[in-house]
Formats: structure tokens, C-alpha cells, sequence
């Protein structure tokens, strides 16, 4: 073991989901092993436990594992698992915490942004229950790298491509197969032979895993296990660039997909995954399926799966996430929590056994079988609710919005702002909040304005100023927060949000019927003028 002298940056505070900066600062001297070294201080127990390791295989990758596991082993870390080749999606590495009882693990992502050297790269620590680190856990680590002046590592290296044993000093290294575990999983939370058949006879299907870390993963389950066309999979093999893509699973970035499911010729079921395995999308022929909706339609469907027949304990959604899943909750008499953005919220209710299923807008849903959002568990639970209700993807939802009512939903992202102008529009905002309820714009008048505050019901603690809400008396709402997952400027995020009863209208077009509350979030922000834009960059 040896101890290098360093110096603190200054900039190393985690956001929403761990530390994301480009490429090029993580290869800057010292500046991934200062945030690593902080996070074995922060963890005394990691030293003489099982650490988990891996990443989505994105630009970077193999050069940070090999130093992360020299900086292991010189602080006493008495095993390693990674993942074969440097690869672990981020559901399976929470898998892997929980199942062979880790301290916690390493992830490395920057989940959906683009990857390759001029692109992003993340680092991110999960606890010993598999999920995201607490704030008050991030907050140490960060606090840690404000003062670190040396870090320890070791001599010696490991062959990732090899599937096997081997050792830095004293600490095991084991590299192990990635895929088999999770797996394994699905296949005991759904029913494989049912949704085997009704592909064999009646459904076809195709996948874009975006040249992301999926692709090995539903390669395994839906080639291997469920007997799918290879044919009906996309961009499988993991890349270090993504294959130049942008691996966000939206109707911008993947257009492939899109066209091949809203062609004339389309299969019955699509779906995609994103940079590393936690957000999906689900398409049926035609039709897309909003994040907030498919939340919405697993909660109201979940005991068609084998592993929540018995019914669910309780659902949560992100604050931004639609209200669609609380009107299923009511109408099942469970309890639906809004929290703030970030998985690290769901911890708590998960272990407390208050909630069974979770999801957050950005195309996150995920059970109390891991602690993160889990992308291919989502597209299996769909598949064995088509199984089970044989009706169309389209059909499902139609007779979903007839039951509960239809919640048009979009977001808008504002990405690379100014600092000063984003906080600008955020402060605007913030400023009316007291004199806003009661007024009338259009044919809305508001009925509540706030600053949104989480107590957490299991450990009583606080989460302040989470977003910035405005409700209307007919269900609808719109919210405007910043995202902590851009590694340049500022991303200013707008959810836009009209809702429609049971017995109203329920095809109408999406930028239509939200036109009104979009104007109306405007009229009150002054958004586009102070931004200087006159849309946003991107529309989800």
C-alpha cells in the first residue's frame, strides 16, 4: 500500500444520482481517486467486507475499475465482486449488494448521457441494501473531498475478461458473470413459460438496448429464455460510445425504434432500454406509453405477475411523476407516497414493507425486489400482463383511461441553461407562490402554489425545496425543477401536466391539450424570455 499526496477540488459534490462530470475532468490527476478514497473514509466498514463493482461499459470504464480496485485493496477491502468485462447494469448491481450481502457497491454511469471521451462519465456508491447512498451519506463523502489531502492504493491489476479468482494484495478479486444472476431473478418473479407461449403463438416483439449495457441482459432473458426472434433485437452489443448514440429511451433519441413500431408493418410489442439498464420505454403498434401512464397501468396490474398475486402493500411515485398512479391507489385503497426526484427516496419505504412498487417520470419503475429502477423488470411485467389480459398495448390503455381518466402528461427540458438564468426563472416562480392560489388564467384557476417539502415517514427526516408545484382546480398541474443529472450548465425541467375524467376525451393530441397550462406556466414564469429560447430542447 502506498499513500499519494493530494489536494481537494472543489467541485465534487454528488447530485441526484451520484457524481457526473465529462469524461476529460475524471482524467484529471488525482480526481477520481480523491472522490474514491472519500467514500472508503466516509464507509469504515468496507474495510474487511464485499464490495460490488461494474458499470454500463461506457468510455473510461475498464481504467476506473482497475482504480478503483488498486485503491480497494490498500484500504482493506477483503473482496471485490465485477462484473465480466467491467460490465453491471445498475439494477443487477443492486441485485448483487442484496444478494450476497455486499457493504454496498460502486456503479459507474452517467445512466443516459452520452458517452465516449469528449462525452460523460459517473461514479455513484449504493449501500448495503442495494439502493442509492442517503443524502446525509453523499453529503459526508462530499464534505470528505473538501479536506482529503493523500489517497492509498496498491500495486497490481486484474483481467476483466477472464471469469475467475485472482487478487491485489490481500484482497480477492473475483470476476463473475454479470448477467446470469439477475436473470434468474426475473425468471422467478414472472411467469417465463406463459409469456414463452404467447410469443411463440402470438406476439411479436423487438428491443433497442441502444449499444448500452442491457443488451447482454436481454440477449440472456428474452433470446435465450422467452425463445424471441434475434431479429427483433437492436443495438445489443455494448459500446464504449453507445455507437454515437444518445442512450435516453425517449421519442427523440430513439427514433428507430419509434419508426419501426408506428410503421405500417409493426410488431405488437416494443420496448428500449437506456445507458445503464434502469429506464425503459414500452411502445405497443402505434403507440407510446408515457412513463407516468405504464406506472399507472403496473400498479393497477401488478398481481397478474406471479410475485405480487397477493396484491401490492403500496405504490410511490416521484413528485414530478403524474397523478395518474394516485388515482389507481385510491381506487385500491393502498397507499400512494410523493417523493422527491431521486431513488434514494423509495429506500426507506421499501424496507419498511409500506410500498411494492415505485416509479418516477423520467422513465424509471422498479419493485421491492432491488433498490433501483429497474428497466427490464418493467418491460416483463408488461409482457405477462399482455400475457394474461390478451389485449393490445393500445387496448389496455384505453380501458385503463376509462376507468381512472387520462392524465395528458409531457416535460420539457431546458438543457445547458446559464446558472443565473435558470435560478432566475426558479425564483420568479418561487416569488409567487403565496398570491397565486385563487387566480384564473383561461379556464384554470389555481387551487395550491408551493415549494415541494418530503418528510419521510419511516426516519422522520426532511427533504426541502424538491420543486416548485402549481395545482388547478380541474386536476391539472404544472412543476418546474432543476435536474442534478447534466454535467453542463443547468437543465431546467417543466412537467406539464391536464387532466381528463373517466368519461371525457382521451385521444385528443398531446401538445394540444396541454397548449393551455404550458401558456399558463409561461405567462407565470417568464420562462422562455429570461432563458432566451423559444422552446425547449427536448420534449419527453
Amino acid at each position: 500500500m502506498t499513500e499519494i499526496k493530494t489536494t481537494p477540488f472543489d467541485d465534487q459534490k454528488p447530485g441526484t444520482s451520484g457524481l457526473r462530470k465529462k469524461v476529460g475532468i475524471f482524467q484529471t490527476a488525482n480526481y477520481l481517486e480523491n472522490f474514491v478514497q472519500a467514500i472508503f473514509d466516509t464507509v469504515p466498514d468496507l474495510n474487511g467486507g464485499l464490495l460490488i463493482l461494474g458499470g454500463d461499459g461506457r468510455y473510461h470504464n475498464d481504467v476506473a475499475i482497475q482504480t478503483i480496485l488498486r485503491i480497494a485493496a490498500a484500504n482493506g477491502v477483503a473482496r471485490v465482486m465485477v462484473g465480466h468485462g467491467g460490465i453491471l447494469s445498475t439494477p443487477a448491481a443492486s441485485n448483487m449488494i442484496r444478494q450476497y450481502e455486499a457493504v454496498g457497491g460502486i456503479v459507474l454511469s452517467a445512466s443516459h448521457n452520452p458517452a465516449g471521451p469528449d462525452g460523460d462519465f459517473g461514479i455513484k456508491f449504493n449501500v448495503a441494501n442495494g439502493g442509492p447512498a442517503s443524502t446525509a451519506v453523499t453529503d459526508a463523502i462530499f464534505e470528505r473531498t473538501k479536506m482529503i489531502d493523500h489517497y492509498r492504493t496498491a500495486e497490481g491489476s486484474v483481467d476483466l475478461d477472464v471469469i475467475g479468482d485472482s487478487a491485489i494484495g490481500d484482497m480477492q478479486v473475483t470476476v463473475f458473470d454479470p448477467v446470469a444472476d439477475h436473470a434468474d431473478l426475473m425468471e422467478r418473479l414472472f411467469d417465463f413459460d406463459a409469456i414463452r407461449e404467447m410469443i411463440a403463438s402470438d406476439l411479436s416483439l423487438c428491443f433497442d438496448a441502444m449499444h448500452a449495457v442491457t443488451g447482454p441482459y436481454a440477449t440472456e432473458v428474452f433470446v435465450n429464455r422467452l425463445g424471441v426472434d434475434p431479429d427483433g433485437m437492436m443495438n445489443v452489443q455494448p459500446l464504449p460510445d453507445f455507437g454515437g448514440g444518445h442512450p435516453d429511451p425517449n421519442p427523440v433519441y430513439a427514433k428507430t425504434l419509434f419508426a419501426r413500431m408506428f410503421a405500417d408493418d409493426a410488431p405488437d410489442f416494443g420496448a428500449a432500454s437506456d445507458g445503464d439498464g434502469d429506464r425503459y420505454i414500452v411502445l405497443g403498434r402505434g403507440i407510446y406509453v408515457s412513463p407516468s401512464d405504464s406506472l399507472a397501468v403496473i400498479t393497477a396490474n401488478a398481481h397478474l405477475a406471479p410475485a405480487y398475486k397477493n396484491g401490492i402493500s403500496g405504490v410511490a411515485r416521484s413528485m414530478p411523476t403524474s397523478r395518474a398512479t394516485d388515482v389507481v391507489a385510491k381506487a385500491m385503497d393502498v397507499d400512494c407516497f410523493e417523493t422527491p426526484t431521486g431513488w434514494k427516496y423509495f429506500g426507506n419505504l421499501l424496507d419498511a414493507g409500506r410500498i411494492t412498487i415505485c416509479g418516477e417520470e423520467s422513465a424509471g419503475t422498479s419493485s421491492d425486489h432491488v433498490r433501483e429502477k429497474d428497466g427490464l423488470w418493467a418491460v416483463l411485467m408488461w409482457l405477462n400482463i399482455l400475457t394474461v389480459r390478451r389485449q393490445s398495448v393500445m387496448d389496455i390503455l384505453r380501458d385503463h383511461w376509462g376507468i381512472y381518466g387520462r392524465h395528458y402528461y409531457s416535460r420539457h427540458d431546458y438543457e445547458e441553461v446559464a446558472k443565473d438564468k435558470a435560478e432566475a426563472v426558479m425564483a420568479t416562480l418561487r416569488d409567487q407562490l403565496a398570491d397565486l392560489p385563487g387566480r384564473q388564467f383561461g379556464s384554470e384557476v389555481i387551487s395550491d402554489a408551493d415549494s415541494f417539502t418530503y418528510h419521510d415517514p419511516i426516519d422522520g427526516s426532511v427533504a426541502e425545496n424538491q420543486g416548485l408545484r402549481v395545482m388547478f382546480e380541474s386536476g391539472s398541474r404544472f412543476v418546474m425543477r432543476l435536474s442534478g443529472t447534466g454535467t453542463a450548465g443547468a437543465t431546467l425541467r417543466l412537467y406539464l401536466e391536464a387532466y381528463e375524467p373517466k368519461d371525457g376525451v382521451h385521444d385528443a393530441d398531446l401538445a394540444e391539450r396541454l397548449a393551455p397550462i404550458a401558456a399558463i406556466a409561461d405567462e407565470i414564469t417568464n420562462l422562455k424570455q429570461i432563458v432566451m429560447r423559444d422552446g425547449p430542447s427536448l420534449v419527453s
